[in-house]
């Protein structure tokens, strides 16, 4: 790499899981899954304990996360998962993380899951990205032995299906070895690489020889497959001596869907799909080796919607002129372990507030019940220390009537900003996500293709997916 030492703004590289959880990583006290290389970044940069993904599953989490809002300002209330063909995705209007970095001459590459959108104005290169290569969205959107009215799964490269129905066990393997080469490349600009895993999103197809070390069975090889993913990433920064030079983010979208997969959230209460902290609390890891002092934990509140002023911060990129953001730049942190400036924090489902976060505190105000009808949202309202008791489980409404109405004040202004649809409030800072005319699947089946894998052997419980 060409003078590469001659810059000041780092190399950043990205990880995103897919439903990875809080308890998933050894570094975060998972007894049933191995993580050495995983524990390794931890060990050499900062590790946080509470931070949040913006939202408890997968579109509106990754829009949230790569635009710095809350995906209720982006339009993003309904589009919490967004499937093959909708005429939905993120509105070429806004802003991405890599869209900024280009402007102060990143070269930029998303590898992985997109699920953004999948019509042309939504793919990753109409974002800020030069290249893409992945699943724009989930993988279990393909033909399945139990879904097979479902399109053929598309792997892309760019804006172009390469393959259709590929083999899963190698994905991740491909995935790597298309964020090596993009590393390697002689070049004078620095390069942002967010790599947005498969795993550990359902079905779970794994290679032979994680499957083998695992004490967690598929689960456990799935995460142990992410654990080698960085261990390669890592061999290669330092082969190209710019480790040190080079900022790392490792986290997940949302929290484990910790059925009976071998996913856990623990000690949290909660899934993926739900507001109790086990479905938005999750990993984060972040190191910049010089720069963010080894071995440290932050305890302060973050969201992944803090990323983009971060790494603005940090690269002189510039922020949206005239575009309101939620992201709370955490330079100061990292660079010199201040405390983060994030004080509050929403817990929004689809257009229902059904949490807010204020310092320890969080008051819960609803929860959908499930019934033969569908689901209805009500309940009485819930109070936690998070920091006594980050299980949830002693409800202390009663006796803290003043940090209710703390709070309560804290959640009227995120209803004036985004609505509350249970108590049918109207938001005034929305924006419109972005929405397409005669919207189509990028496959369609063909009986007479010979596809690798006609459809997916493994069967997934028709469930909410992202």
């Amino acid at each position: 790499m060409k003078n590469s030492r001659e810059r000041r703004q780092p190399n950043i590289i990205l990880i995103n899981c897919d439903d990875l959880g809080y308890g998933d990583l050894a570094c975060y006290g998972s007894g049933r899954n191995d993580t050495p290389h995983l524990d390794q970044l931890a060990a050499e940069g900062v590790r946080f304990t509470d931070f949040y993904a913006a939202s408890p599953v997968c579109s509106a989490s990754r829009a949230a996360m790569l635009t710095g809002c809350y995906s209720q300002r982006i339009g993003f209330a309904d589009c919490q998962v967004l499937h093959p063909g909708q005429a939905q995705g993120l509105n070429s209007n806004e802003s991405t993380i890599a869209g900024q970095l280009k402007r102060v001459g990143y070269d930029t590459k998303i590898v992985g899951k997109w699920h953004c959108g999948d019509q042309p104005e939504f793919l990753p290169t109409n974002h800020g990205f030069d290249e893409y290569f992945g699943i724009p969205f989930s993988n279990d959107m393909g033909r399945q032995v139990n879904r097979l009215d479902r399109p053929p799964l598309p792997l892309m490269r760019n804006d172009e299906v390469i393959q259709q129905q590929p083999d899963q066990r190698g994905i991740t393997e491909r995935y790597v070895n298309e964020s090596l080469q993009f590393m390697r490349r002689d070049r004078t600009a620095p390069f942002f690489l967010y790599l947005a895993h498969m795993y550990v999103h359902v079905p779970l197809f794994v290679p032979k020889q994680f499957l083998d070390i695992s004490r967690n069975g598929a689960y456990g090889g799935a995460v142990a497959c992410i654990d080698w993913a960085m261990g390669m990433i890592e061999a290669e920064l330092n082969r190209l001596g710019i480790k040190n030079e080079t900022l790392v983010i490792f986290t997940s979208d949302n929290g484990s869907r910790a059925r009976d997969e071998g996913g856990s959230n623990a000690p949290l209460r909660g899934t993926k799909a739900q507001t109790w902290e086990g479905g938005q609390r999750v990993p984060c890891i972040m190191r910049w080796p010089g720069k963010i002092a080894a071995g440290t934990t932050c305890e302060g509140i973050a969201s992944s919607i803090d990323l983009f002023a971060t790494l603005a911060e940090l690269t002189g990129a510039p922020l949206p002129v005239d575009t309101t953001l939620d992201s709370i730049s955490l330079a100061d942190t990292l660079l010199n372990g201040s405390p983060t400036r994030r004080n509050t924090f929403a817990f929004y489902r689809r257009a229902d507030l059904e949490a807010v976060r204020k310092g320890d505190w969080k008051l819960h105000f609803c929860k959908p019940e499930w019934s033969t009808e569908g689901a209805v949202t009500k309940g009485s309202p819930e109070l936690y220390n998070l920091r006594k008791d980050v299980g949830e489980t002693n409800n202390v409404y009663d006796k803290h009537p003043e940090i209710v109405t703390e709070l309560e004040m804290a959640a009227e202004e995120f209803r004036r900003m985004f609505g509350d649809r249970r108590l049918n409030r109207a938001g005034t800072e929305i924006r419109e996500a972005g929405a397409c005319q005669n919207p189509k699947p990028l496959t369609e089946y063909d009986k007479n293709h010979p596809y690798m894998i006609a459809y997916y052997d493994l069967a997934d419980m028709p469930t909410m997916s992202g």
